[in-house]
């Protein structure tokens, strides 16, 4: 905790905090703390005000076992009880190939209704990865005609059991499969990356179906459910058996894409086709009313380019379901990297959202480490009730001659763009969760909260006898509704 946040934090916590300040002076070097008779001593030093003792908002918090959130813009600061650990489970399941795990995890979704121990989700666009030849990078799919699918899956005695796969298709013929099953493979020559084989040596054929899906959500109103696709960006409607509706693209996408077997709606903001390659639409969520979906992008859209990279400026979008329009967007800010070891901007993403009403989502906010060596894995609660609407405002360079992604945090304030409020529902780093990836955020009964990770199919640990996916579960001692 830097000097900077705690005195935000005494100027937010007092009345006249200025004044305290001007007249507060260091705690003796002989005061002792203690923690159940334990010895204790605070990141930042105590200070004495008028023979009472001001201690850090932040060590108090981790005293009371409370996360502590500050908000610089609102003066606000958030205690939010810790959860319970309460359940892990893992997934024992044939391999795909040699070499390849079997892969779920990239999304997880709960239907109301359901048993709470049994829940939907999905894994990506299927086996890939990354070869060099000559110095140039190739993306490689060892099982090219892999199909995409969602999972109906139940936690038991530590076991995450299939009890149903649903492989998604369409209401035609693949050109690539020559059947109704699509394939994970990219759709555009003129904009996705260049699919090979497995030694990367040969291009093999683009499939205008395919999904690389990241993000599960289930309309209640009409029993479908949606996916976030990160290839277009793409929301894409999903009937119960798996077969595919409709599209929702960005403005000025290639009109090829629009086929009777797949029709296509470009209703989504233009600035969209914009996205980073393998960063595109991560999450997606519907209210439980089935009138609202939200959908939020992994990483800051390169607009302009990728010189934006390292903002930590990232959009989510909220549609109207009745119209499949775009009805407001919201700037998100991840966490400053700077106040962690040896992170990147770019290395904090957005991984998965869950929607508790048209005001409060819950965000999962990660970095690209695992283990001992990660620093930031987190579900944050956020509230939209005085957030800014920006759709359509910060796309292009506007008065102060920046796009949305170009604008520091204090630009963003000078702007008068409120980012929403964020607080800290679980940390699972204090957890010691092991893997990188969590990509998969689940809210039942509104305090079960469950998180599960993308194994990515084991190609960063092919020999290990485990499949490497772990869901845990984890009771919050409130309710989110």
């Amino acid at each position: 905790m830097t000097k900077k946040w705690f005195v935000s934090a005494l100027a937010a916590l007092s009345v006249g905090g200025t004044a305290l300040l001007q007249s507060a002076s260091a705690a003796p070097a002989d005061v002792k703390y203690s923690v159940n008779g334990q010895s204790f001593t605070p990141s930042v030093p105590a200070v004495e005000q008028q023979d009472h003792l001001y201690f850090p908002i932040r060590d108090l918090g981790n005293l009371l076992g409370k996360y502590v959130d500050w908000d610089e813009v609102r003066q606000t600061a958030s205690f939010t009880d810790k959860p319970k650990l309460t359940g892990k489970y893992t997934l024992d399941h044939a391999d795909l190939a040699e070499g390849i795990k079997f892969g779920i995890g990239s999304s997880l979704a709960h239907i109301p209704g359901d048993p709470d121990n049994v829940f939907y989700t999905t894994a990506d666009r299927g086996p890939n990865g990354e070869i060099d030849v000559n110095g140039e990078t190739r993306r490689t799919f060892p099982l090219p005609n892999y199909t995409p699918s969602i999972y109906k899956i139940q936690l038991d005695q530590g076991k995450i059991a299939v009890l149903e796969t649903i492989p998604l298709k369409i209401n035609g013929t693949d050109p690539v499969t020559g059947s109704s099953k699509i394939t994970g493979l990219p759709n555009l020559k003129s904009r996705d990356e260049v699919p090979y084989e497995t030694t990367a040596q040969n291009v093999i054929s683009y499939d205008p179906y395919g999904l690389d899906v990241e993000g599960l959500a289930y309309n209640p109103q009409d029993d479908t459910f949606w996916i976030s696709d990160e290839y277009g960006p793409y929301l894409v409607q999903v009937k119960r058996d798996g077969t595919l509706v409709q599209r929702l693209a960005p403005q000025g996408i290639s009109s090829e894409l629009n086929t009777a077997a797949l029709p296509l709606k470009d209703t989504l903001p233009a600035v969209y086709l914009d996205r980073r390659q393998n960063r595109g639409a991560e999450a997606v969520g519907i209210t439980p009313d089935g009138k609202w979906m939200f959908m939020a992008m992994q990483s800051p859209l390169r607009n302009p380019d990728k010189s934006v990279d390292n903002s930590r400026a990232l959009r989510i979008l909220k549609i109207d379901l009745a119209t499949l329009k775009p009805v407001a967007e919201y700037a998100y800010l991840t966490e400053d990297a700077g106040q962690f070891k040896g992170l990147k901007q770019s290395d904090i993403v957005i991984s998965d959202l869950n929607v508790i009403d048209e005001n409060t989502l819950l965000i999962d906010e990660r970095d690209k480490n695992a283990g001992d060596a990660a620093q930031l894995k987190r579900i944050y609660a956020i509230n939209l009730t005085d957030a800014t609407n920006i759709l359509g405002k910060y796309d292009e360079a506007g008065p102060s001659g920046k796009t949305l992604e170009q604008m520091s945090p204090a630009e963003l304030r000078q702007a008068g763009i409120m980012t929403p409020l964020k607080r800290t529902v679980l940390d699972a780093v204090e957890f010691n969760y092991p893997n990188e990836k969590i990509e998969g955020i689940s809210l039942v009964n509104g305090h079960t909260l469950v998180i599960v990770n993308d194994n990515d199919f084991g190609v960063t640990n092919p020999d290990a006898k485990e499949n490497g996916t772990d869901l845990w579960t984890f009771e919050l001692p409130y309710d989110l509704k």
